[in-house]
């Protein structure tokens, strides 16, 4: 009986992409703020729909200018229909009061969706009190809906990290890095964050990926920022491209970062992405440390977070420069006080 081939086979490195993508690719895979480009057909309508989720996820902007074209959608369709219901369907005050009768029936229409009831308008026969009656119904529903998905919005929790704009490959330890800066845009705190790069460029008819390793791939705290450094050694797939050879292959550096939020003690998400034309080669970043203020405080300058300047003339073999961005300590020290002079 012949021995079965158990030889372990290398796991096809596609992120879930395929490596078919593109060919020439038109479109980043991972837009800057997390969103993919790619998109799925053939679903049903009401499942690609997927309402709640889209109104969870949408923009404030847009969630707000659909919920109020919402409102003035349906108290609308309800004016319409006390309309239809002939003349005399509402009584109360005169229509020529508040503009005429639509605009009688539109107000009476916002005062029953609400449950506000000021009593000056009300229906006058079965037709107008059956369609009041649909109306209170769907206000409660309505209400009672809206308030939940405007709860879930507010209690979801979500990462706020900031990218620097741009990344750099610059001198890292005798050789070269790809690096990239990112900070917490909100005051919350996030710890044990991890972070993952993979690369994918075009070669040939296929578009192949790499996890690139990294300096560090987790940090415990992060109170400011984290310069997050790929070695460029013999072992990398960078090894030896240039910026040119990486915008021939379409090439994207796509990162995602996950951590615990502490408020909420959950896991979130954060992911971005940079092309060959948003990595400058040749530059650092700059110190985007503040002096140390008189009560001992570390703080760090947020605006200075994509800021970038020429590495050194001879760059691409300098040993002495740290990824942090300057040579002895993390901040500038303190200026010494005329009583610490004295002592």
């Amino acid at each position: 009986m012949a021995t079965p081939n158990l030889e372990p086979v290398e796991e096809p490195k596609d992120l879930g992409f395929g490596s078919i993508v593109g060919g020439i690719n038109e479109k980043r895979l991972l837009n800057r703020d997390g969103t993919f480009n790619s998109r799925r057909h053939g679903l049903p309508f009401l499942t690609s729909l997927s309402l709640y989720h889209r109104l969870l996820t949408i923009r404030w902007p847009w969630f707000f200018s659909l919920a109020v074209a919402g409102y003035l959608g349906v108290n609308t369709l309800f004016a319409l229909a006390y309309l239809a219901c002939g003349r005399g369907s509402l009584t109360g005050i005169t229509a020529s009061s508040v503009g005429g009768g639509f605009w009688r029936a539109f107000f009476f229409s916002v005062e029953t969706l609400a449950t506000i009831g000021y009593g000056n308008v009300s229906p006058n026969g079965m037709a107008p009190h059956f369609v009041m009656t649909v109306e209170s119904l769907v206000g409660l529903l309505s209400f009672a809906l809206g308030t939940g998905i405007l709860f879930a919005r507010f209690s979801r929790p979500t990462a706020a990290v900031v990218f620097s704009t741009r990344a750099v490959v610059a001198p890292y330890r005798g050789v070269t890095g790809f690096m990239f800066r990112i900070t917490n845009g909100r005051t919350n705190q996030l710890v044990e964050l991890e972070a993952k790069v993979l690369l994918s460029y075009i070669d040939g008819s296929a578009r192949k990926y790499f996890q690139l390793s990294l300096e560090r791939t987790r940090v415990v705290f992060f109170p400011l920022s984290w310069t997050i450094v790929h070695p460029i050694d013999e072992k990398s797939p960078m090894w030896g491209m240039s910026h040119a050879e990486l915008t021939r292959r379409e090439a994207e550096f796509m990162i995602l970062l996950a951590g615990v939020d502490e408020t909420f003690s959950q896991m979130v998400h954060a992911r971005s992405s940079y092309k060959p034309d948003e990595i400058q080669f040749g530059h650092r970043f700059v110190n985007i440390y503040n002096p140390i203020d008189e009560a001992g405080v570390v703080s760090i300058d947020v605006r200075r977070l994509s800021d970038t300047e020429p590495a050194d003339e001879d760059w691409t073999t300098t040993t002495t420069w740290s990824h942090t961005g300057h040579f002895a300590g993390f901040s500038p020290p303190r200026r010494s006080t005329g009583k610490q002079q004295r002592s």
